[in-house]
């Protein structure tokens, strides 16, 4: 009988993620001569090399790489014991892993964490900030129990629930306050400042301008929408920005805001977790809270599907 760990699997899994010895080890709070020697017995236990050793960096072999699928499967069914025994309570408890895309949680998180500690105290809540990709993928894994992000996420794995809808506002420097809101077709003729390759919102602005297949060239990209709205404030270009984030973000530049005209831009923001997660009945539950969080009320039916990332 094979006699592996999962203590070493779990180890073996950070080490394939981080592709480096000195943060997998950080990461799993052990020293790296340790977790060397537990992936040194847990090959010579499966009795095949795991990993490609360089100065530099790791890769993993063909082995490797095969095992790992395997290692993830065990790890996501482990964890999802320790989710169906929570799943038996009646009451909110235990550890909560939560992802949100950048473009929400500034504005959202904080309010969100507030009402999550009052109204489920023995919540132990984790918050992981990165683009909706990683998310859907780290959910799908079994890595986070949940993400926050705009839909449709378009993966068959995952449940999604609509939760509500939100606008985007036109953001201008200051001087144009007042000024006619320009249609989507003048807005393709400006200078559109966008956030970097892989933010979904950057998706939904430019099919807002039927520019999905024909970019702009942009004066920036941004890796956030404060950076965005400093250099509209700079008289660079304009942008659009959610509107969540316009209290926030406006209030220490020089820039006006504005509504399009309807029908307006918008995206849905939804949350999405494993079908087959034993805590989709209290994530029902979280995504209440998300709701009352945003100071919004449902937008659809649960079961309603979502046709598009953006209403146009």
């Amino acid at each position: 009988m094979i006699n592996i760990t999962l203590r070493q699997l779990r180890y073996f899994d950070a080490l394939a993620r981080h592709r480096h010895f000195g943060r997998a080890a950080e990461a799993c709070a052990i020293s790296q001569p340790a977790l060397s020697m537990q992936i040194k017995e847990m090959e010579e236990v499966l009795g095949g090399v795991l990993l490609e050793r360089s100065a530099r960096q790791i890769a993993l072999t063909t082995f490797g790489e095969e095992l790992l699928l395997r290692v993830r499967d065990i790890l996501r069914s482990v964890d999802e014991l320790g989710d169906f025994a929570r799943a038996t309570r009646d009451r909110l408890a235990g550890r909560l892993r939560v992802g949100m895309i950048p473009t929400v949680a500034p504005y959202l998180l904080p309010k969100v964490i507030e009402n999550l500690a009052r109204l489920h105290p023995e919540l132990d809540i984790h918050v992981r900030e990165t683009l909706t990709a990683k998310l859907i993928k780290e959910v799908a894994e079994g890595r986070l129990d949940t993400a926050i992000v705009a839909l449709p996420a378009s993966e068959p794995s995952l449940t999604e629930i609509a939760l509500f809808q939100e606008n985007f506002l036109l953001v201008r420097h200051g001087e144009q306050e007042g000024t006619p809101v320009p249609s989507r077709e003048t807005l393709r003729e400006m200078k559109l400042l966008l956030l970097e390759e892989g933010h979904c919102f950057r998706d939904q602005a430019l099919s807002f301008c039927n520019m999905r297949t024909s970019p702009p060239r942009e004066v920036l990209d941004a890796s956030s929408l404060s950076t965005l709205v400093q250099m509209v404030g700079a008289g660079i270009g304009v942008t659009l920005i959610p509107e969540m984030a316009v209290e926030v973000e406006t209030r220490s530049a020089s820039v006006s805001v504005a509504r399009f005209k309807n029908p307006q831009p918008s995206r849905t923001i939804g949350m999405v977790w494993r079908k087959t997660s034993p805590l989709a009945r209290q994530l029902l539950q979280i995504s209440d809270v998300v709701c009352l969080s945003a100071g919004k009320k449902r937008g659809r039916p649960i079961s309603e599907p979502v046709a598009r990332r953006v209403t146009a």
